[in-house]
């Protein structure tokens, strides 16, 4: 399946090829990068070195090894590039970001537990309406069409909602701190 037929034009099977391997391409480069934007932007170079090569692929030979080569010297040029323009802080600066993510660390896990123990006093469809909404790819416009509702009530509710959570969380962080 992976060999150019003589029957199709070679730009359409190479570019059916391409297609097919982009999910693949995309998993390996999450692997390397663990950006998303850093990922989008070696595909799409990997895409356009990949077209640019197109007469020196072998259809004799699996297209998916010869895509993931040139994926991978994609991700070394782009670390080059990288490294060639990154900026160096100075160690104060250093030192001073470490020491307020520090300080915002402490602060992370207790207001967790209390926006979980918040979570747990919405009632049933109030906390459904928040998980639909932040979960991938929710919206407002598609709950509101799932609800019969239209998008500016369903963002009202939500507003309420994310307005009572925060209240919540600031009364347990208050009561914590005075126990």
């Amino acid at each position: 399946m992976d060999e150019i037929s003589r029957h199709e034009p070679p730009t359409l099977r190479y570019l059916e090829l391409v297609t097919q391997s982009q999910r693949t391409l995309y998993s390996v480069l999450w692997s390397l990068l663990r950006d998303l934007h850093d990922v989008d932007d070696v595909l799409q170079e990997t895409n356009a070195v990949l077209w640019q090569k197109a007469a020196e692929f072998d259809p004799s030979r699996d297209f998916l090894p010869w895509a993931l080569r040139i994926a991978q010297l994609q991700v070394m040029a782009f670390r080059k590039r990288q490294q060639r323009s990154r900026l160096v802080f100075d160690d104060e600066l250093v030192a001073a970001l470490v020491d307020q993510s520090v300080a915002e660390a402490g602060s992370v896990e207790p207001r967790r537990r209390a926006l979980a123990e918040c979570l747990q006093k919405l009632s049933f469809e109030q906390r459904r309406l928040v998980v639909r909404r932040y979960e991938p790819g929710g919206s407002v416009n598609d709950l509101a069409s799932q609800q019969g509702r239209s998008p500016k009530a369903v963002s009202e509710a939500l507003r309420r909602i994310r307005a009572a959570l925060l209240d919540c969380i600031e009364k347990t962080l208050a009561r914590e701190a005075h126990a």
